[in-house]
């Protein structure tokens, strides 16, 4: 196991990464001795890791644990099963000294994230990612939130978690398309902070696709040390935070478009990113063979490279209620080079609208 640290002052907190570790009394004992404690997770996830959960939580000292089991998927993130989980905290009689642990992946952690935010006003949580998505992003951070109609994760909350417990042997039972849906956000990673990172991934990703532990272990590693610098920085993203958001503005609105659940975030991400490079070009930043490279390195990670059948006003609409957006502009993370991001406002929308249309085939057909 290999432990860092968020470094956010009074609430700073370790990322534990390691094999075999979910169920590791020692690293919950020094959040729970005598307290209670209230499971959060899905079922999928609860027949593989709930028991193991449980057990090592009653050998950290928890005074008691509540089970609280909710939907699969993205269409969970809503105000319906928010409303479960504080719910069922309330008939339990849950105090504010309950440690509630999210144990998921992002759809979990983002919930359980938000119930623990808003329940007496704040209790605090421990996350236990169990896909490869929610190990390398959602779990480091502390954005936590639900869905709306009109757009992603548009209620929510800064809540930083008391640890994060990430066991990459659990990405063993993960659905091959939901481990390549984590690889958007590693990629990301790469493009935005490392380029060396970045590098590495073009020589590795299909070790990465096999399940390779040690790949795994690396890639985890180095993408919870890149977002922990930049959260450490910028804890509520008031500026460079926002270049994580790499893809996310055009991603987020093929979730929305397409209605939650029909793309996975990842896949979505991935897309976006291509459009976000391609923009990128079209707007004098990045040079075409660096365009190129990002588009293989998504293909070779079995992603879409291309976005679904959603016209260019389409995608303005649902950006235009983005959480970057500014001032009434649409705020795009683009692309300086390979492992140099930023955040533009500045962007003419004929460029914007190219882009949705050299990444989207079927709507550069119909048009």
């Amino acid at each position: 196991m290999q432990s860092l640290s968020v470094a956010l002052g009074a609430r700073s907190y370790p990322i534990h990464v390691g094999s075999g570790i979910l169920a590791d009394a020692s690293l919950y004992a020094p959040h729970l001795r005598g307290r209670r404690a209230a499971i959060v997770t899905n079922a999928v996830i609860a027949p593989l890791y709930l028991a193991r959960v449980r057990t090592a939580l009653g050998a950290a000292g928890a005074a008691a644990a509540i089970e609280i089991t909710v939907e699969d998927g993205e269409p969970a993130k809503r105000w319906e099963t928010l409303d479960q989980i504080v719910g069922t905290m309330l008939a339990a009689r849950c105090d504010r000294q309950t440690v509630v642990i999210a144990l998921g992946g992002g759809v979990i952690g983002d919930l359980a994230g938000f119930a623990a935010a808003i329940y007496q006003r704040g209790i605090p949580f421990i996350q236990v990612p169990t896909t490869l998505l929610a190990q390398v992003d959602s779990s480091v951070g502390g954005k936590t939130g639900i869905n709306h109609a009109q757009g992603k994760n548009m209620m929510g909350a800064f809540h930083q978690p008391l640890a994060v417990i990430a066991d990459v042997s659990a990405l063993a039972t993960l659905p091959a398309r939901e481990l390549r849906a984590g690889l958007a956000e590693v990629i990301k990673h790469g493009l935005v902070l490392d380029s060396a990172f970045f590098e590495w991934l073009e020589g590795n990703v299909e070790r990465l696709l096999a399940g390779d532990p040690e790949a795994l272990m690396y890639a985890v590693l180095r993408s919870c040390e890149l977002k922990a610098q930049v959260v450490a920085a910028d804890e509520r993203e008031a500026g460079l935070r926002a270049i994580l958001n790499l893809g996310h503005s055009f991603g987020h609105a093929i979730e929305a478009g397409l209605g939650y659940g029909r793309w996975l975030h990842g896949e979505a991400v991935a897309a976006g990113m291509v459009m976000a490079a391609e923009l990128s070009a079209r707007a004098g930043l990045l040079d075409p063979p660096a365009v190129a490279r990002v588009r293989a390195l998504v293909a070779r990670a079995e992603l879409p490279t291309e976005g679904p059948e959603l016209p260019p006003e389409r995608y303005l609409e649902l950006m235009a209620v983005d959480k970057k957006a500014s001032g009434g502009k649409i705020r795009f993370v683009v692309l300086e080079a390979l492992g140099r991001a930023v955040l533009r406002d500045d962007l003419p929308q004929n460029a914007v609208r190219a882009a949705i249309r050299a990444c989207s085939a079927t709507v550069a057909a119909a048009q």
